[in-house]
């Protein structure tokens, strides 16, 4: 017997292996609920809706070529460094498709992965939990042959917003990252915490403590690059400035503020815009100049909340330089046998 609740990553085989505390006849006999051992405890069951299952294989042989690809990125334990490999890619690459990946619409969809495996080393990006809690996308890669780990907003999946779900899938991570040395790289695109009755009472705000709790403990070297929406506590969470980053790059397309354009204008000129005219053209106008004025990566620049405004294309270069930078940062906690995170 072991316990999946005391490894670091869970492999399922489609199929043949099935995890539960109590199978179908236990639920059967003690609550007259009929189902079977795969959607109770299958692959894909904990793949997509548990969370339990990181990984799914299609047979034990791929399995075992997918654990000995996953050992490749970690260290032997949690006093070494991660293995390095010399890469095939160019330190300096720049990749122009990054220019206009973002939508001139903040409304607009994109994928994030086309993003890390334009900035990663050969495209390579492993991607961890997958199947589950998909508007956050999180994973292992390397940055001219050293290991990183990655967190990253999916704004195709949810609009990119943090529900309870990819809160604890990213907490988990980035502790698992923290615990083996692995240095973490965070893209930001996120409107905010997924808004909802269900999720206010299931506990969105613990939960989504665990977030901003794990970044705040990790210790490794903590980069990150806001792509577009950075909005409100849902930004602070995803490794900001506030919690410690070392270096927090931007993109021109950023917009870092409380909250966006039209929900700041309808709060902040509620009155103005009932005493007028056309409400629209008055919000629209409004919008325009909250966006010109606040919303934009210079003013968190010049507050000291970014590092410094990147041009897309220069992303992989500028990262892999302040990893250098990095490479031998120390950092202690205060002495106590563990923090007290919110379980």
């Amino acid at each position: 017997m072991y316990s999946p609740a005391l490894t670091d990553f869970i492999y399922q085989v489609e199929g043949t292996s099935h995890l539960f505390i109590t199978g179908p006849d236990v639920i059967r006999t003690v609550t007259g609920e009929e189902v079977t051992m795969d959607d109770l405890g299958g692959a894909h069951a904990h793949a997509s809706k548990s969370g339990v299952t990181h990984f799914v294989a299609t047979d034990d042989r791929e399995a075992m070529e997918e654990i000995r690809y996953l050992l490749s990125f970690l260290p032997s334990n949690n006093m070494e460094v991660p293995p390095f490999f010399t890469p095939m890619d160019k330190p300096d690459r720049m990749d122009e498709d990054l220019t206009t990946i973002v939508p001139d619409s903040s409304n607009q969809p994109y994928e994030v992965r086309t993003v890390i495996e334009s900035l990663v080393d050969d495209g390579e990006f492993y991607e961890v939990h997958e199947h589950w809690a998909g508007n956050i996308v999180v994973g292992l890669a390397r940055l001219d042959g050293y290991t990183v780990g990655i967190v990253a907003n999916q704004p195709a999946v949810l609009a990119g917003t943090l529900d309870i779900d990819a809160s604890v899938k990213a907490a988990r991570f980035v502790r698992f990252c923290d615990c083996f040395n692995i240095p973490l790289v965070t893209l930001v695109d996120v409107p905010g915490f997924l808004p909802g009755v269900d999720q206010e009472h299931d506990g969105i705000i613990r939960h989504g403590a665990k977030l901003l709790y794990a970044f705040s403990e990790a210790t490794v070297p903590r980069v990150t690059v806001i792509l577009r929406k950075a909005y409100g506590g849902a930004f602070l969470v995803m490794n900001s400035r506030a919690v410690r980053a070392d270096v927090v790059f931007a993109w021109p397309s950023a917009e870092i503020a409380v909250m966006g354009a039209q929900g700041a204008v309808n709060v902040i000129h509620r009155r103005e815009l009932a005493a007028a005219e056309d409400p629209d053209i008055t919000r629209a106008a409004l919008a325009s100049d909250y966006e010109e004025r606040f919303n934009n990566p210079y003013v968190a620049a010049e507050y000291g909340l970014v590092d410094d405004v990147i041009e897309p294309r220069e992303t992989r270069p500028r990262l892999i330089r302040a990893m250098e930078m990095l490479r031998n940062k120390r950092e202690n906690l205060p002495p106590k046998k563990h923090g007290n995170i919110p379980l």
